[in-house]
């Protein structure tokens, strides 16, 4: 293991608080989780990835609205050992764990989320609305790579709205965002935001906690990888909705309704009893 490898291994500490306001609102930043060289060193293999697994080739003026959210490719780590070692990082993981209060997390996948210059805004929804999970105890990490600012921004949570479960079985698009944003104001819900970022900072948030995020006005490439885990003993839900039937076949290696979400595609990247 190389020495960057092994940083990426060495715990966090989470600030105080963070656990606490995490349960509270679904949503919490952690600065500086990777440090500023590691993230240097790790994002050229990260940008290499991301172009050559990128879902859809089109140029921007030609997508939809979710297309023109952001480049999307999935399970970017699998494309080089370099990848794997940042994504799949256990200083990550370890952190997803404790903000969820479980024993372990295991991987459901990774996601380079690559907001282009024009690129249009994110509309509201519930990333769990996606997986055949039978828990509330999962999580995503959104950690850009490059620094930033305010007016580019990252993503718009609805504080609290985890614990109301789903909220419309929406999955993302104009549909959804018309949807939610007529409910948050019904709800009530108060809006959070933790920008601006800098590289290696990152947000967590619950599957359940309905989020945004703004269009991309500027000329920066809002480069940004995410990782979504679950807790390790997670079972498989019965996948009664096309966006699930679809990531069960994708995620969960098609592993039947029922069984323990820990097929070979969603190894433990952290367990309490590894630091015992």
């Amino acid at each position: 293991m190389n020495d960057r490898a092994s940083l990426l291994d060495e715990p966090y500490a989470l600030a105080p608080g963070t656990v606490e306001k995490f349960t509270e609102d679904g949503h919490a930043v952690v600065r500086s989780l990777a440090p500023r060289t590691l993230v240097e060193r790790y994002k050229p293999a990260i940008d290499e990835a991301t172009m050559a697994l990128r879902w859809d080739q089109r140029p921007l003026a030609e997508r939809d609205t979710y297309g023109r959210a952001f480049i999307q490719s999935g399970n970017v780590h699998r494309h080089s050992p370099a990848v794997a070692e940042f994504a799949l990082a256990r200083r990550f993981a370890r952190v997803a764990a404790e903000l969820l209060q479980c024993d372990g997390v295991r991987l459901y996948h990774d996601q380079a989320l690559y907001k282009e210059p024009g690129g249009g805004f994110t509309p509201w929804h519930q990333d769990q609305v996606y997986w055949p999970l039978d828990s509330d105890r999962t999580i995503t990490m959104w950690m850009p790579l490059v620094d930033i600012p305010r007016d580019v921004g990252g993503m718009t949570f609805a504080d609290g709205s985890w614990r109301h479960g789903n909220l419309g079985e929406l999955v993302i698009g104009d549909a959804s965002h018309e949807y939610f944003d007529s409910l948050v104001v019904e709800r009530g819900f108060s809006l959070s935001t933790h920008g601006p970022f800098d590289a290696g900072d990152a947000t967590f948030h619950r599957g359940w906690t309905l989020h945004s995020a703004p269009a991309n006005d500027s000329e920066l490439m809002r480069a940004v990888l995410t990782v979504i885990y679950y807790a390790d003993g997670t079972r498989i839900s019965e996948a009664d909705h096309p966006a699930r039937r679809f990531d069960q076949a994708l995620w969960l290696d098609g592993r039947p309704t029922g069984s323990l979400a820990d097929g070979p595609g969603n190894p433990l990247l952290w367990h309490r009893s590894w630091e015992s």
